[in-house]
């Protein structure tokens, strides 16, 4: 059974979960351009757990703030940023970017990788 490769190692060869741009225009005209990763288990309980409540918005606006990433792969939100996010940005504004950020694993044929060097 020799080069057998197990399901397992299929699997995560086959997560690409590399950040992707996603370019999001506001409702003044503006872009803005951030980068977000396939959303996996272990981020989707750690949103769930954040977000204190069964309330789907709460755990999108908690995704949002975990993996929406700049160009050199720093998250762009801190957790402080979401009383700002909720009462100080329009409301189509915010859902464009929930979405976008729910959306990393839609299958864009042209969505860009960002390649991330580790500083380890």
């Amino acid at each position: 059974m020799a080069g057998t490769t197990r399901l397992i190692d299929k699997l995560v060869k086959a997560a690409r979960l590399d950040p992707v741009r996603k370019d999001v225009e506001l409702e003044n005209g503006d872009v803005v351009t951030f980068y977000t990763t396939p959303l996996t288990a272990a981020e989707r309980e750690r949103a769930k757990k954040d977000a204190r409540s069964d309330d789907p918005s709460q755990f999108a606006m908690q995704l949002l703030v975990r993996k929406a990433l700049d160009s050199n792969g720093q998250r762009i939100f801190n957790p402080g940023d979401v009383a700002v996010l909720k009462n100080n940005v329009r409301d189509s504004d915010l859902q464009k970017l929930l979405l976008a950020v729910l959306g990393a694993d839609d299958g864009e044929a042209e969505a860009e990788p960002l390649d991330i060097k580790s500083s380890d």
